[in-house]
């Protein structure tokens, strides 16, 4: 069940779009702002996120820049929800890399069409990387990794959040955090869409 956070500040809004999408059968979370929302998503990462533009507290322009500086949360897919005729909102999201928008209002089948459009684009890239040679890459990891940074990639490649990989490990959420940093350098990647390609070869060991 993929996992979708909702970052919009008018609580009939916020519970609309909640709605929507967990009849959908969506696992949903929301928050009131971008600064919530940031908290939420380093806690226990989306596969998605519908952000509203304007908000108090940190607004959602605020709340985008920041997640893409996070190694672990940069690669999320991302809906900006904005104003009808707020073109500047647009031109900026689009210059800084968001995946789509909904210019309000917009219906429920815009919304769910939008969400499964962004989450099979993810599921697209997934598959092309399964295609690689596994063999070959599979030797080149062996040589590469540690049996323990094996084990953190299987997990993060099925989903899994850091916070159930430090539990199911044993260890704390900040070396798992470490671990995965760690991977991500030696893969030379830059998000959890490339690790899932590596976490697909390191099954083959």
């Amino acid at each position: 069940m993929n996992k979708i956070l909702i970052i919009e500040d008018h609580p009939q809004m916020r519970c609309k779009l909640a709605m929507i999408l967990e009849r959908e059968q969506f696992q949903v979370t929301t928050a009131p702002n971008g600064l919530i929302g940031l908290d939420m998503a380093r806690s226990d990462p989306p596969d998605l996120v519908v952000c509203d533009i304007m908000m108090p507290v940190m607004d959602g322009h605020a709340f985008f820049a920041l997640l893409k500086q996070d190694k672990m949360l940069a690669f999320i897919p991302f809906i900006f929800v904005t104003a009808l005729g707020r073109r500047d909102d647009i031109r900026k999201g689009m210059a800084a890399g968001v995946d789509d928008y909904l210019t309000k209002p917009f219906s429920a089948e815009e919304l769910v069409s939008a969400v499964c459009g962004r989450l099979a684009r993810v599921r697209a890239l997934r598959q092309d990387a399964s295609r690689t040679s596994l063999k070959q890459d599979a030797e080149w990891l062996r040589n590469l990794i540690t049996k323990r940074e094996i084990e953190v990639l299987l997990l993060v490649g099925g989903g899994t959040t850091s916070r159930q990989i430090a539990e199911q490990l044993g260890i704390s959420i900040r070396t798992v955090e470490n671990h995965r940093t760690h991977l991500m350098e030696k893969l030379n990647v830059t998000n959890a869409v490339a690790l899932s390609h590596w976490a697909i070869v390191a099954r083959q060991l």
